[in-house]
């Protein structure tokens, strides 16, 4: 019991006779709208937590429209990844009064186009999507209801809002830092058997312009193929490599996992990092951050994804319904022990 009261039935009534003020100015406070005295907005927020007060998510909607919540759908909540963009959504989400539910796709189509066309209706403001096998046309036909807003490169309609960074760009970037320290024969780390994602595309065009501008022969034997996108598999990619004879002396890699792939075969090899070859992952993850070496990394702005696509859900939510807005958000080169 709080207040004589249980505060399973508190009341946004109690609270505001608690305070003294309006259940206008509690709803107001609750919402963080600006326009309210921090001496007010403190007593509100005391008889909030001395009631223990919680929102009724059905009242809410029913008051006004809206359930206080989005979804997140992302292909894998345990690739390191997304587990990170999962974290500055949620991040992002608790600064601006929301909450969100994360659900997986798993690369599988069929849940992917339930994200677009029907899963979420009712249950949710809005929507931050990663696609991975649904097109920009299917995305385009479905026209979905629930505000949306995308993440990634493997679809990009035009009357669909859309944050990603540049890969190509990224690339380039990359492999121009590893030239600068004198490297030449530069490996790619890996195309994928059965790979669906744009995202390796991209970084493996990038890493040919890079070359071609460098005066660089783009040499196909440096492009490696790996099996699968399992660290065992970049492994695999790296030793067969080698043990083909094939000679380079830094690798740029389309993840941060095959990154500690590469370090793994190059020791086994004898070969030390970076004195004998450089490696460059992708993503800037925490196992980049953590590893031993420390490992350079390709580093996505993942705050600014997350701000970003918070922004444009936003305004949809309140009503925006112009043409989609497609955003390019920064990258950097996180340089460490393995360049």
């Amino acid at each position: 019991m709080v207040n004589g009261r249980s505060a399973g039935r508190v009341r946004l009534k109690d609270v505001a006779d608690l305070a003294g003020v309006s259940m206008k100015t509690v709803s107001n406070v609750m919402h963080d709208y600006e326009h309210v005295s921090p001496a007010m907005r403190d007593r509100v927020r005391a008889a909030i937590e001395e009631l223990g007060y919680r929102p009724n998510l059905t009242a809410r909607r029913l008051a006004t429209g809206r359930t206080g919540m989005i979804a997140l759908a992302i292909p894998e909540i345990d690739q390191f990844y997304f587990a990170e963009i999962a974290r500055h959504i949620g991040e992002e989400a608790g600064r601006r009064g929301y909450r969100v539910i994360v659900e997986q796709t798993l690369n599988d189509v069929e849940a992917e186009r339930a994200v677009i066309r029907d899963r979420e209706e009712g249950l949710v403001d809005g929507v931050i999507f990663h696609p991975a096998r649904i097109d920009t046309l299917e995305i385009a036909r479905l026209r979905p209801d629930t505000p949306l807003v995308l993440l990634g490169e493997a679809a990009r309609p035009v009357t669909t809002d859309h944050v990603m960074i540049d890969n190509t760009r990224a690339a380039r970037d990359g492999v121009e830092a590893l030239v600068r320290s004198g490297r030449r024969r530069i490996a790619f780390l890996a195309t994928v058997r059965g790979d669906i994602t744009e995202s390796t595309h991209l970084r493996l065009l990038g890493y040919q312009e890079a070359l071609i501008d460098a005066g660089i022969g783009a040499d196909p034997r440096l492009v490696l193929q790996s099996e699968g996108f399992d660290l065992e598999d970049g492994v695999g990619a790296v030793r067969t490599a080698l043990d083909a004879g094939i000679a380079f002396d830094a690798i740029l890699c389309r993840d941060d996992l095959f990154a500690m792939a590469a370090i793994r075969a190059l020791t086994e090899a004898g070969l030390r990092v970076p004195q004998d070859v450089s490696v460059l992952g992708w993503d800037n993850t925490s196992i980049a951050r953590n590893s031993t070496p420390a490992l350079s990394s390709v580093s996505p702005d993942k705050a600014a994804l997350a701000s970003v696509a918070f922004d444009l859900l936003l305004e949809r939510i309140d009503g925006y319904d112009g043409i989609g807005r497609h955003m390019i958000v920064d990258h950097s080169i996180a340089e460490r022990a393995t360049t």
